[in-house]
């Protein structure tokens, strides 16, 4: 096909770009849930397949991670726009990990900052992920981000090839990580 043929199919190249992204969110999310499910019932098991799966997935397509997880493309806007509902694509790709996390609060809740000090620091800062990933408690969508960042971070300076100075295996600092998230939230257990 040819550059210009594209666009028999799309009418331009943000909207080449979003449904590229939609489908790209669509198959990690697909490769997450896959993950899930083999990891069985138990909401930490979940967590952590689910975050190996991502992280093979990401450094598997380093292209495709920084389509979708990496500086937003100059002038498409929209995609991130429309993240706000539910059935957004990076929305339920979002929500297996909260869904999780969730399910790990309700059997026991893990140490975190009071909800009083969390609600003193944030305020409502965190009311777009209560809202776009259901009505969940302070805490759980604080425990979110902080794990996403160090997720996302772990993963993101893997793929960019940024930690050859620090490590010979960015995978067993993964696998690190992993286990010191999973202790935190199974604390309370």
């Amino acid at each position: 096909m040819t550059a210009p043929a594209i666009y028999r199919y799309f009418p331009s190249l943000d909207a080449l770009v979003i449904q590229l992204t939609r489908d790209l969110f669509d198959e990690v999310r697909q490769t997450l849930e896959t993950a899930r499910e083999a990891a069985g019932d138990d909401p930490a098991q979940q967590l952590a397949e689910m975050a190996r799966s991502f992280r093979q997935w990401s450094v598997a397509h380093p292209a495709e991670f920084a389509l979708v997880f990496g500086a937003p493309v100059p002038g498409i806007s929209t995609f991130d726009d429309d993240c706000a509902h539910t059935e957004h694509p990076a929305a339920a790709f979002g929500a297996l990990f909260t869904q999780a996390l969730l399910q790990l609060w309700r059997q026991a809740p893990w140490p975190t900052p009071p909800s009083e000090v969390l609600r003193e620091r944030l305020g409502d800062a965190l009311q777009p992920l209560k809202q776009n990933q259901g009505d969940m408690p302070l805490e759980v969508a604080y425990t979110f981000l902080s794990g996403w960042v160090r997720l996302y971070g772990l993963i993101s300076i893997e793929v960019n090839e940024h930690l050859g100075w620090a490590v010979t295996e960015p995978k067993a600092l993964f696998e690190a990580e992993i286990r010191n998230l999973l202790q935190q939230l199974t604390a309370g257990r």
